[in-house]
Formats: structure tokens, C-alpha cells, sequence
């Protein structure tokens, strides 16, 4: 009787001490933290989806995108570039919850998307299709929803052209300066898509895609990667040359200024291709990439951006038909700083040191501004987006400080990504 004691003493010992770890787990900050922002982010979007079916069309679909000037939702079109991102937002809200209600709403949103998979017109099948069904594959396991993936990524691929080495971004780009059209212009925001090729090639055991994504970010980190880690938006090429010829902006301020969202497009996008490849170069550009937005002078100390970096200063004029002419206060970005957060939560698993601490207290920080009263909304306003204060274009006077879906998309999956790093848990499955 004895001799059993011996080991039941430790194992009671044991027990009570994982209980006591498990519940203060259950309290910690971070906890406390996410579980708040995750609570009031799930009412927001169960209050978007009534309003979203109210506006769902069969013809085109109707994703929640932002809001009209009077803080209610405007939807956009199942071909543009965003539709994803909604029931992104659902898989991950359920992802947090295990709400099934969540699940059974993200699956509906997500199938709505199929035919999706053989569509050409643009880049951003990425964000469409690996935002919904990449996150619907990752946490069902739904075989369907693989080969739909690789479909949509032999559809990205046809955009790829060999002899230039980039998968065209638009068909066409009209230079703001008002006297030139490219027809193989490439955007940096082109390097969120790669994630769907990589994937496919992986899913397939076909190279063919990976070889396409790894071509095309290596053209980007020569020709859209600035000496100083600044990026430019547009890389335009001539397609029977190769040649660059032009390099301009659609979306930020001046030609030779610094986009915010483009940098942090930039920032994700290299941190993510070197977790599929393990290149040091990508790594050090990735990092190149973060020291410039970290350490920016012109940077906010709420960490929360202006939407350029380069807004009115000497050395930076917008093409004569911007509207960036026109506007005069500097806007914030919350998308700009979600995405970054995300991004550098991910990176700070890659470098070493000190520098690991700094991005990942850097990507906390971004989080506490954006989870407070000045850029998270409440529920049954801002359309119920849960951020506010971000900036579509304002060259294109189009979405000038309002939520937008995808700053909510990156906002709750830095917040998942943070969890997880404080749990010690793997951010990405093997």
C-alpha cells in the first residue's frame, strides 16, 4: 500500500498544478484580451450577416465590403477582389468559438464562391478564394475543397507569363500622370496571392505552381523592393521585353512614395513566401521590409499609419489626375497596421533575438490601438465592421475613411495568431 502512494502523491501533485496552469492560462492578458475582442467581434458578424442576406443577390453575390456615408453596409460583386474576406471572418470567428452556428454561416458564404475557381479576369484569387475555401480546407478537411484550391490556382496561373517572369496584376493601368496606359502592370499586393500556389503545389505534388510563385517574388524583391526597403505599388513591364517601363502608384500618394497597405502587402507577403521556400533572401528582405515601417519616422505612435508614409512632403507630387491633390488630412490605415501586425506576429518566429522581441511587442502594441475606442467600433454601428478609420484609395476618391472587411479579416487573425504564440502552439500546421 505503501509503494502506491509513492506514485499517487506525485500524480495528484501533478494534476492539481495542471489545473491551476490551465485555469490561470484561462485568465491570462492575452487571453482576457482576445477572448474580449473575439466576443464583441462575433456579434458584430452575426449582426452583418442579417444585413448581408438581405442584399445577397444570386447573380453576383453581395459580400460585405464597407459602408456609405451614412454608416450602413454596401456589398460588392463575387468577381471583385474582396468577397473572401467575409467568410474569412466567419471561419475564423468559428475557428476562436467553435460556434457551429459560425460554421454553418462560413461554409454557406464560402460555397457561394465556387464558380470562382475557373475565373481569370484578375489577380486576387488569392485573396477570394484562399481567405474563404483555404480557411474552409484548414479547419473541415473537406477534400472538395482542396481541388477547388488547386483549380483556382490553375486559374491564377494563366496569368503568369514566362517571358516576364510576373503574374499580371490588372488588364490594363492608366498612369496618373494622364499620358500612359500599361497592359502588364503588376501590383505588390500580387504577392498575397502566391500563398494559393504554393498551397496548390503542395496539395497536387504538381512544381509547376510553386516554380511560378517563387519566379514572381523574385522579380518583385528586384524590381518592386526599393534600396532602403521601401516598395513601389506599380511595376509595369512590356511583355514582349521583359523590360520595366514604368514604375508608378495606383493607390498611395506619389510614384516614388510608400504606400502604407503596400508596404505592409510587401512585409506579409515575403514573410510568407519564406515560410514555403526557407530562402534567407526572402527572409532578410522580409525583415528589410519591417525595420522600414517599424523604425519610420513618420509613423504614429499609436502604430496605426498614415496611408502614405510620404503624405505632402518635399521630393513627393501626385500624377496631376490623383485625387490625392485633393485631400488634405493625413488618414490612418487601420488595415495597413492589421495586416502588419499579422505579418510581424509570423515573422518574429523567424528571426533571432532581440529583433524577434521587437516585431512581436511592435505587433502587440499595433493590437491594443486597434482593440481600442479610437479604432474598434461598437456593435449596431460602422455596419458592424469591427474597425474603423481605414483608407480604400484615395487617389480614386473611393473609400476614404471607412471600414473596410479585410482590415477586420487581419485583424482577427493576428488576434488568433497571437494566442497562439503566447500558448507556444505552432502558427501553421506541418
Amino acid at each position: 500500500m505503501l509503494r502506491k502512494n509513492i506514485f499517487i502523491i506525485p500524480l495528484a501533485v501533478a494534476l492539481l498544478n495542471a489545473c491551476v496552469t490551465s485555469k490561470e492560462n484561462k485568465q491570462s492578458p492575452v487571453n482576457n484580451f482576445v477572448d474580449e475582442n473575439f466576443s464583441n467581434g462575433e456579434k458584430m458578424l452575426k449582426l452583418q450577416l442579417a444585413d448581408a442576406d438581405q442584399k445577397f443577390s444570386a447573380s453576383n453575390g453581395a459580400y460585405p465590403r464597407t459602408t456609405d456615408k451614412n454608416g450602413k453596409l454596401v456589398t460588392t460583386s463575387m468577381y471583385d477582389w474582396t468577397p473572401g474576406f467575409f467568410p474569412g471572418n466567419l471561419w475564423y470567428a468559428y475557428e476562436y468559438s467553435k460556434d457551429e452556428a459560425l460554421k454553418k454561416e462560413a461554409l454557406r458564404w464560402t460555397e457561394k464562391m465556387e464558380p470562382l475557381k475557373n475565373f481569370t479576369e484578375h489577380h486576387d484569387l488569392g485573396f477570394m478564394m484562399y481567405c474563404s475555401y483555404g480557411n474552409a480546407y484548414r479547419l473541415t478537411h473537406n477534400a472538395a475543397y482542396k481541388d477547388i484550391l488547386v483549380q483556382s490556382a490553375r486559374s491564377l496561373a494563366t496569368r503568369f507569363d514566362p517571358r516576364v517572369g510576373s503574374i499580371k496584376s490588372w488588364n490594363r493601368f492608366a498612369s496618373w500622370h494622364g499620358n500612359k496606359t500599361y497592359y502588364y502592370p503588376v501590383i505588390v499586393d500580387n504577392l498575397m496571392n502566391l500563398e494559393l500556389l504554393f498551397f496548390a503545389s503542395k496539395a497536387s505534388g504538381d512544381p509547376s505552381f510553386k516554380n511560378i510563385a517563387i519566379t514572381h517574388a523574385l522579380n518583385a524583391m528586384k524590381n518592386q523592393v526599393r534600396s532602403d526597403y521601401s516598395t513601389y505599388h506599380v511595376v509595369c513591364y512590356d511583355s514582349a521585353s521583359s523590360s520595366v517601363v514604368g514604375r508608378e502608384t495606383a493607390q498611395g500618394y506619389a510614384d516614388n512614395s510608400t504606400w502604407a497597405r503596400g508596404q505592409a502587402w510587401a512585409i506579409y507577403g515575403f514573410t510568407m513566401i519564406y515560410r514555403f521556400t526557407k530562402d534567407p533572401q526572402f527572409l532578410k528582405t522580409a525583415e528589410g521590409l519591417a525595420d522600414y515601417y517599424v523604425h519610420n519616422k513618420n509613423l504614429p505612435a499609436d502604430k496605426i499609419p498614415y496611408w502614405d508614409f510620404n503624405i505632402g512632403q518635399p521630393g513627393y507630387t501626385p500624377g496631376i489626375k490623383s485625387n490625392a491633390l485633393n485631400v488634405k488630412p493625413p488618414y490612418r490605415d487601420a488595415s495597413a497596421a492589421a495586416i502588419t501586425a499579422s505579418a510581424l506576429l509570423e515573422l518574429s518566429g523567424y528571426v533571432g533575438g532581440q529583433k524577434a522581441g521587437e516585431y512581436k511587442q511592435f505587433a502587440i502594441a499595433t493590437l491594443e490601438s486597434l482593440a481600442g475606442p479610437q479604432y474598434r467600433a461598437k456593435a449596431n454601428t460602422n455596419g458592424n465592421f469591427m474597425l474603423m478609420h481605414s483608407v480604400g484609395s484615395i487617389p480614386h476618391n473611393n473609400e476614404i475613411d471607412v471600414p473596410l472587411v479585410y482590415a477586420d479579416y487581419y485583424f482577427l487573425e493576428a488576434l488568433l495568431r497571437y494566442r497562439k504564440i503566447a500558448r507556444n502552439e505552432k502558427l501553421f500546421e506541418e
